[in-house]
C-alpha cells in the first residue's frame, strides 16, 4: 500500500506540511486498516470483508477499511439500544453539555478534520477549511440548544430511539453532522453508515467524539457499500432510518420500510434551476454560478445545474461566464488556490462523461475551458452546455458533477414552468433588481429552499429537504428537530406530558480561609465599558454576612456612575448586529468559565446567604443552565411570517430593544442576576444590571468571568448600591429604553412613574419567584420582554 508521505509526494507537494502532519498520522496510527467504532472503543468485523479508500486526486490507496455485515450492524444496533435509556433519560442540560463539547472537540481538531476530508473526498482543502468544518461545529453546537431547550420546546415529545443514517460522499462530514445533531439532542442514540468511498473522517468524528465524553453507544459507525446499509434500513431493532443519497436508493428504502413503523426522512436528488432575469447584475449572477454548479465539482444534490436565462441577455450571460471558465484552477485539493479538486471515484467519473456525451450525441453545443485537467487523479473540467431542450437528458438527469446546461425564456411564467419541469423539487435561485419579481415568482417554484440572488447558502438554523422525488423530511432548523421526536404515551394509549427531573449533587463542604492570616481588603469596584472602575463619589458600602461577617466591600454607585454605564451601553449597541450564533457563543463561554469556578461561586453563595454550600452549588449549577439556555436562544427566538390580507407576506421580525436597565431580585443573588441578564443580551439588547442589594457580590465576583469571556465592553455593565434609588434614574433616564424591575411594591411604583419621561417600556414584579424553577424564571416570557417585534409588509406581483 502506498504510504501516506508518498501521498503528498504524488502530489507534488514534496514533504507534508506541519499542518496537514496530523492527519497522515491518524491515518498511519490504524496501520491502514480501519475496523468499525462499536459502543464507544475500535472493534475488528467479524470478517475480513473490506474495501479500500483511494485518495481521488492520485488514486493512492489510502486505507483498507471493513465490510461490516449482518452479525457487525446487529452489534451495532445492540450496543445503541443499550446506550439509549440512559442517554434519553440525562437531562436536556447534559446532552447539551455533550454535543457543545463535541463542538469544541471539532473546533480543536479542525485541520485534521479538514485535511482528512480533502484526502478521503478530492474536494478542496478551501472548501472543507471554511465551510464543512466550521458549519460542522455549527450544527453541534445549534443543536447542543435544542437539546437544551427539548424539555419546553418539545413538551410531551420523547426521541424516537435508535436512529439507522445512511450519509453520501459529497459531504462526508458535514452530512454526519447534519444527521446526528439532531438525533443526539432529540435523545436518540445512532448507528451511521457512511458512504464506502469516503469514511474515513466519519471514523473519526466517532473517535473525537468518545475523547469527548460521548457515552459508549451513542454514536456507532459501520462502514460498508450498499449491502451494509441495507442490513441497517431492514433490522428490526431500529426505530427511524436517516438517508441521503439518490432518489433510486431512497425509493428501494421507502418500500423496504414500508409497513414497518420506522420513521423515515430522505433527502434525495436535484436538478435545480438557477433562474436570471433580464435585469440581474450579470457580474454578480457569474459568480454565482461558479457557486452553483462548480463549487465542490457539482456533486452537491442543490446545485444549480440548470441555467434559465432570459433570452435578451443570455448571449452576454454566456460570454462572461466563459471568461470566467477560463480562470477556474483545477488541480490537487491539498493546493489551497485551486478552485475544483477531483470527482469522488472512477464510478462517478465515468457516469459525468457518459451523460456528457449524451448531451452532445442530442445536439446540444457542450463548451470548456482550453486549459486541461490533471491526467493523474479523477479530474473533470468545468463545462457548459448551451442550445438544450428542456426535454433532453441533460436537463432532465442529475448529473452530480461539473456541468451546466443552459436554456432560455421569455416571460416570467416561461421561467417558472421550465423551473418545474422536473421530477425534482430540492432548491432553486432567483436573480432580478426587482424585489417584486423575486417574491411573485419564488413561492411558485416547486423546491424546498429558494435563494434570492444567492445561492448554496447553509445554516444549522434553517431547514433544508425537498418537494416530490427530491424527498420529504427536513434537516436543520426546529422542523428538523421533529424528524427525531414522537409523542410520548402512557401505555394506555393517553398521552402525558414530559417532566422535567433533574438530580443534586452531593458536595462536600468547603473549607473555609485560614482564620490565622489577616484578612486582604477587597473593595469591588463597577464595571462599565468591559473595565472595573471606582465609583464617581467614591463611597463604598458593606456587605455582611449572615452572621454578621464583613465579607467585603462594594462601590455605592449614584447618578453619575449611571450615566456613565449608560454611555458604555450606547457605544456597545453594535451589539444588536452581531449574529445570533455570535452572541450564543459568548454566552455559552461564559458558562464554560463560570463552571471552573463552581465551587468558588458555591461558597460566596453560601456566605452571603447563609444556606448550605450544597444549596450554593445548586444556584451556581442552575446559572450555568441557564446561560445554556439562552445561548441556545439567540439563534432561535425567531419572528414569523403572517398570512395578511395582501398580494405578499408580512414579516414579524423579532429585535431588542436596546439599553435595558435591570434591578435584580434579592433572592438567588446569582441565579437571578443570570436570569434577567442572559435573555436581554442573547437577544442583543445592552444592559446596565444593578445586582441584589444585600447580596452583591455574587454579581461582582462575575467581573473576573465576563473578563475572560469576550464580552463586549460595554454590553453588560454592573453598578452596585441602594438599588431601588438607582432604579429610580435608570427609570428618569431619557437614553435607556427599558427598565426591569424585581424589588418591593413602592419602589416599582416608582419605576413606572419616571419611567413616563420618555414612554420607556418596563417591566415591574414584587410578587417573588421561584428562581429555581426554569417553568417559572426561564424561556419566552423573558425573551418576549427583551424584544420588540417589527412587522416589514412586502408587497409582490407584476
Amino acid at each position: 500500500m502506498t504510504t501516506v508521505s508518498e501521498i503528498f509526494d504524488t502530489m507534488a507537494y514534496g514533504p507534508a506540511p506541519e499542518s496537514d502532519k496530523p492527519a497522515l498520522e491518524w491515518i498511519a496510527r490504524q496501520n491502514g486498516a480501519f475496523g468499525l467504532f462499536i459502543g464507544g472503543r475500535w472493534t475488528k468485523g467479524k470478517s475480513d470483508a473490506g474495501f479500500d479508500v483511494i485518495n481521488p486526486a492520485t488514486t493512492a490507496r489510502l486505507a483498507r477499511v471493513t465490510q461490516a455485515g449482518q452479525a457487525d450492524v446487529d452489534s451495532a444496533v445492540a450496543a445503541a439500544r443499550k446506550a439509549f435509556p440512559a442517554w434519553a433519560a440525562l437531562s436536556g442540560h447534559a446532552r447539551a453539555r455533550h454535543l457543545y463539547a463535541l463542538a469544541r472537540a471539532v473546533q480543536k481538531h479542525s485541520r485534521l478534520l479538514a485535511v482528512l476530508e480533502s484526502l478521503d473526498n478530492g474536494k478542496s482543502i478551501r472548501e472543507t477549511r471554511d465551510l464543512d468544518i466550521p458549519l460542522v461545529a455549527r450544527h453541534l453546537t445549534h443543536h447542543a440548544g435544542w437539546a437544551q431547550l427539548a424539555e419546553s420546546e418539545f413538551a410531551g415529545y420523547g426521541p424516537v430511539g435508535v436512529v439507522g443514517q445512511i450519509v453520501p460522499w459529497n459531504f462526508p462530514l458535514l452530512m454526519v453532522a447534519w444527521k446526528i445533531a439532531p438525533a443526539l439532542a432529540a435523545g436518540s442514540t445512532v448507528v451511521l453508515k457512511p458512504a464506502e468511498f469516503t469514511p474515513l473522517t466519519a471514523l473519526c468524528l466517532a473517535e473525537i467524539a468518545h475523547e469527548a465524553g460521548l457515552p459508549p453507544g451513542v454514536l456507532n459507525v459501520v462502514t460498508g457499500d450498499g449491502r451494509t446499509g441495507e442490513l441497517i434500513v431492514n433490522h428490526p431493532d431500529i426505530d427511524k432510518i436517516a438517508f441521503t443519497g439518490s432518489t433510486e436508493v431512497g425509493r428501494i428504502i421507502r418500500k423496504a420500510t414500508a409497513g414497518s413503523g420506522k420513521k423515515l426522512s430522505l433527502e434525495l436528488g436535484g436538478k435545480s434551476p438557477f433562474i436570471v432575469f433580464d435585469d440581474a447584475d450579470l457580474d454578480s449572477v457569474v459568480e454565482g454560478v461558479v457557486d452553483a454548479i462548480w463549487f465542490n465539482q457539482g456533486q452537491v444534490c442543490c446545485a444549480g445545474s440548470r441555467l434559465l436565462v432570459h433570452e435578451g441577455i443570455a448571449e452576454r450571460l454566456v460570454t462572461k461566464l466563459r471568461a470566467r471558465m477560463e480562470k477556474l484552477r483545477v488541480g490537487p485539493p491539498l493546493d489551497k488556490a485551486i478552485d475544483m479538486g477531483a470527482i469522488v471515484a472512477p464510478v462517478q467519473l465515468e457516469r459525468i462523461r457518459s451523460l456528457v456525451n449524451t448531451g452532445v450525441e442530442e445536439g446540444a453545443t457542450m463548451w470548456q475551458p482550453s486549459w486541461a485537467c490533471p491526467t493523474d487523479g479523477y479530474f473533470y473540467p468545468p463545462t457548459l452546455f448551451t442550445n438544450v431542450s428542456p426535454a433532453a437528458t441533460i436537463a432532465q438527469v442529475e448529473i452530480f458533477g461539473p456541468v451546466l446546461v443552459s436554456m432560455t425564456f421569455r416571460t416570467p411564467a416561461e421561467a417558472v414552468e421550465l423551473a418545474n419541469n422536473t421530477p425534482y423539487g430540492l432548491a432553486a435561485s432567483v436573480w432580478t433588481e426587482n424585489i417584486n419579481l423575486a417574491l411573485d415568482v419564488a413561492p411558485k417554484i416547486k423546491a424546498g429552499v429558494v435563494w434570492v440572488n444567492c445561492t448554496n447558502l447553509f445554516d444549522a438554523a434553517s431547514g433544508f429537504g425537498g418537494y416530490r422525488e427530491s424527498g420529504f423530511g427536513r434537516e436543520g432548523g426546529k422542523e428538523g428537530m421533529w424528524e427525531y421526536l414522537q409523542p410520548i404515551r402512557e401505555p394506555g394509549g393517553g398521552r402525558r406530558e414530559v417532566r422535567k427531573t433533574t438530580k443534586r449533587r452531593d458536595a462536600k463542604q468547603l473549607p473555609s480561609p485560614d482564620s490565622r492570616l489577616p484578612r486582604i481588603d477587597r473593595t469591588y469596584k463597577l464595571f462599565i465599558g468591559g473595565a472595573q472602575v471606582r465609583p464617581d463619589q467614591g463611597y463604598s458600602r458593606k456587605i455582611l454576612s449572615p452572621s454578621g461577617t464583613l465579607l467585603a466591600e462594594v462601590a455605592e454607585g449614584n447618578r453619575k456612575d449611571i450615566r456613565n454605564a449608560v454611555e458604555a451601553a450606547h457605544v456597545a449597541e453594535t451589539w444588536a448586529k452581531t449574529s445570533g450564533h455570535n452572541r450564543g457563543q459568548v454566552l455559552y463561554y461564559l458558562a464554560e468559565n463560570l463552571a471552573q469556578r463552581v465551587d468558588e461561586f458555591a461558597q460566596r453563595v453560601s456566605d452571603l446567604t447563609g444556606r448550605a454550600v450544597e444549596d450554593g452549588r445548586a444556584e451556581v449549577d442552575a446559572s450555568i443552565a441557564r446561560l445554556f439556555s439562552y445561548a441556545a436562544w439567540a439563534d432561535k427566538y425567531d419572528g414569523a411570517v403572517h398570512q395578511t390580507p395582501i398580494r405578499g407576506v408580512t414579516l414579524a421580525m423579532n429585535e431588542p430593544i436596546g439599553v435595558i436597565g435591570i434591578a435584580c431580585p434579592e433572592a438567588a443573588p446569582l441565579l437571578g442576576f443570570v436570569s434577567l441578564v442572559g435573555p436581554s443580551v442573547a437577544v442583543g439588547n445592552t444592559v446596565i444590571a444593578i445586582p441584589s442589594e444585600a447580596h452583591p457580590l455574587a454579581a461582582t465576583e462575575l467581573y473576573t468571568v465576563l473578563d475572560a469571556s469576550d464580552v463586549p465592553a460595554g454590553v453588560i455593565n454592573i453598578v452596585t448600591g441602594a438599588k431601588d434609588a438607582l432604579a429610580k434614574v435608570l427609570a428618569e433616564h431619557d437614553d435607556v429604553d427599558a427598565v426591569w424591575y424585581f424589588g418591593g411594591q413602592a419602589a416599582g411604583a416608582e419605576v413606572e412613574r419616571a419611567s413616563a419621561g420618555n414612554m420607556k417600556r418596563t417591566w415591574v414584579e414584587w410578587h417573588p419567584r421561584d428562581w429555581q424553577d426554569s417553568k417559572d424564571s426561564e424561556g419566552r416570557e423573558f425573551l418576549r420582554e427583551a424584544t420588540q417585534v417589527k412587522n416589514i409588509w412586502i408587497p409582490y406581483g407584476e
